[in-house]
């Protein structure tokens, strides 16, 4: 490898990799990718309660997010619309209809309160320098549920791909609850735009499910799509009915869009259409039913990896539990800090220390009048000696508070931060209990209405086109053109197809055809013999009983071949019988006939007519087998004769074209 090759080669490598790292793939832990992580970080430093304008956000991001501001813009807004961390206000745009938002100048935002209690803890976050080195971002917040379980999320990086569904929020944190604790749960998707979904092949978050539009056929001439399958638009399924109308699949007379706020599709019917019978149409033919393949990759520790939804809320249980200990000991670090304080303040004046500095000529002499003063109070302040904190703060007490200090209020505050001590390593004591009843209070912080589960849970068995295809068009054929098709206008209906058929036909010259439907398609004048839906299931269950002349060793002979059809390609030509020769006098699809031979005169024939069965020849699985000797005479007339057994009587032919009397000349 030259070194012009390799150069190339590792800038790919960091390129891809910073694709997949710092673009498209979301944190396990934090559930963002790095450029919702910057928007969240500039919304926590400019929160100030009030409604900011969504273009100075974009604008405050940039100084973190170098890849300009419209891919900050369309975050900011997909972030918000997933309503879970910031409140909007404004023209947000409609994932119903697919309307993007307004101009970041145009609406505003601002943090919610359970943002805040979710994600932001400065103190325990890692932070690290911004893309020019003047500002400090988060490396990841300290979140403390599955974020991107409940938000989902969707990215394409180089080589690999992400596609994580949105959960409920109620049930992601009931489940944490269970996990806490050990126990099994269970959880499945939930959308905002509601439907309904068949969760049997989602496989924990690694397989697919199939949503579909949930429709309201109570009225038999017009339908209404109320709810969409997740990630398709109004706009998007209207195109899809719309399409499957004009190839015959659908027979709409008209359909109106009323999707606002809640999906609203009308559809009404021609004449002689129901809504009931369209229902399964509508999901087999159109995206009112389609299927999502779900791929959960995450960054763990660096890398990208494949991660259960199961896994994930595992994680963020366990995660949960270091994250509020690390918060418990820091608040206790900080209450250590206050009751030294406070200690340190009542022994100060309470014991007139601070007297003791009043004659005192040199920084020194202070300190260490001080120091030598609290020698005798060293057991209540924990055994530590005073450092040179502990001084500075008690050199500035103003001498106001000296003289007005209340011992009484003092005391008070001291117990009061030895009682919330004490709960904080009741609470570290019992990090579980604390952790569930955590979750309880985010549970408390939402709107249940808001987060109720939207999508129905169900099964169903997913259509494809051809199982509810319509069979409402006529094929007929015209043997003066040659055409078979559904739009010949001459001859008569032979069938009733769908679009989606393939029909089988057999020539009275022995040939043999499998051809999709269409408008119209060339076959010949010979004429049909034997017409039917071209599935191998129907083809192979029918005896085909073909009598043809053919040139034996210079002399004229009548063969007969009885055989199945159990194979065929389709738009191939195939034929029953072989040779220039050779010429079919009769077909027949009956399962038991007699044949009736009249023998020319003028031949010397003793017997001048003759009879044979159907049963007396073998039925062979190919049409492709030689044929028997039927008759080597001249015959003056050919007739078949249906049969049950020997002893009934003519029945009439079950084939679109009979077999009549053949005068046996040609």
């Amino acid at each position: 490898m030259s070194q012009a090759d390799k150069l190339y080669r590792n800038y790919f490598l960091e390129y891809a990799s910073y694709v997949v790292r710092d673009r498209a793939i979301p944190d396990l832990v934090d559930g963002f990718k790095p450029v919702q992580r910057r928007i969240m970080h500039t919304l926590f430093e400019m929160d100030d309660g009030r409604f900011m304008k969504v273009a100075n956000v974009v604008g405050a991001c940039m100084k973190y997010h170098p890849h300009g501001d419209s891919s900050i813009y369309e975050a900011l807004v997909n972030l918000a619309n997933c309503e879970l961390f910031i409140e909007k206000q404004g023209n947000f745009g409609n994932f119903l209809t697919g309307d993007g938002a307004a101009a970041g100048r145009y609406i505003e935002c601002r943090l919610k309160p359970f943002a805040k209690k979710v994600l932001y803890n400065p103190e325990i976050t890692e932070y690290t320098e911004s893309y020019d080195g003047r500002n400090k971002e988060p490396v990841l917040f300290p979140a403390k549920i599955p974020v991107v379980a409940v938000q989902g999320t969707m990215g394409i990086a180089v080589g690999m791909s992400t596609q994580i569904l949105p959960h409920n929020l109620i049930e992601v944190l009931e489940a944490e609850k269970k996990a806490l604790r050990g126990k099994k749960f269970e959880l499945f998707p939930d959308f905002p735009g509601g439907g309904i979904m068949d969760v049997s092949e989602y496989a924990d978050g690694k397989g697919k499910i199939a949503v579909r539009a949930r429709l309201n056929a109570s009225d038999p001439k017009k339908l209404v799509i109320e709810e969409l399958p997740y990630g398709v638009t109004s706009e998007a399924l209207i195109e899809s009915i719309e399409k499957a109308n004009a190839t015959g699949r659908l027979k709409i007379a008209s359909i109106s869009d009323y999707t606002a706020e809640k999906a609203q599709i009308e559809i009404c019917w021609q004449r002689n259409v129901y809504s009931e019978d369209m229902v399964d149409v509508l999901y087999a033919t159109t995206d009112c039913e389609k299927k999502i393949s779900v791929n959960p990759l995450v960054i763990v520790d660096g890398l990208p990896k494949a991660v259960s939804i199961t896994q994930m809320i595992r994680f963020h249980a366990k995660h949960l539990v270091e994250v509020l200990t690390a918060e418990l000991e820091n608040d206790k670090k900080h209450l250590l800090e206050r009751l030294r304080a406070r200690t340190l303040e009542r022994i100060f004046i309470e014991e007139r220390i601070y007297k003791e500095i009043e004659t005192k000529k040199t920084q020194d002499d202070v300190k260490k009048a001080i120091i030598d003063g609290f020698v005798p109070f060293e057991a209540e302040l924990g055994g530590e000696p005073l450092n040179d904190d502990d001084i500075e703060r008690l050199l500035k007490i103003p001498i106001r508070r000296i003289s007005l200090f209340d011992i009484e209020k003092n005391r008070n505050e001291i117990a009061q931060i030895e009682g919330d001590i004490q709960t904080i390593d009741y609470n570290l004591a019992h990090i579980v209990d604390y952790a569930e009843n955590y979750l309880t209070e985010l549970e408390g912080m939402v709107d249940k209405d808001q987060f109720r589960r939207k999508t129905e849970i169900s099964s169903f068995e997913t259509l494809n086109a051809k199982q509810v295809a319509v069979r409402n068009m006529d094929i007929r054929y015209d043997q003066s053109t040659g055409y078979l098709g559904t739009n010949i206008k001459t001859g008569e209906p032979l069938l009733k197809v769908s679009p989606f058929d393939k029909i089988f036909y057999m020539k009275t010259n022995g040939e043999y055809r499998v051809v999709p439907v269409e408008d119209k398609v060339f076959i010949g004048t010979e004429g049909l013999f034997y017409i039917n839906y071209g599935d191998k299931d129907i083809i192979s269950k029918e005896v085909f009983t073909v009598i043809y002349r053919d040139k034996v060793r210079d002399k004229s002979v009548y063969q007969i071949k009885r055989f199945r059809i159990s194979a065929f390609s389709t738009d191939k030509n195939y034929s029953v019988v072989s040779g220039p020769k050779a010429k079919v006098k009769k077909m027949s699809i009956w399962p038991s006939a007699i044949i009736t031979m009249k023998f020319k005169s003028g031949y010397g024939y003793k017997i001048t007519e003759d009879t044979a069965r159907f049963a007396d020849f073998p039925i062979y699985k190919s049409p492709a087998a030689a044929g028997q000797k039927l008759t080597a005479k001249e015959l003056q007339s050919l007739s078949i004769r249906q049969t049950k057994d020997p002893s009934t009587s003519e029945e009439n032919e079950p084939t679109l074209f009979d077999g009549v009397e053949d005068d046996g000349n040609s």
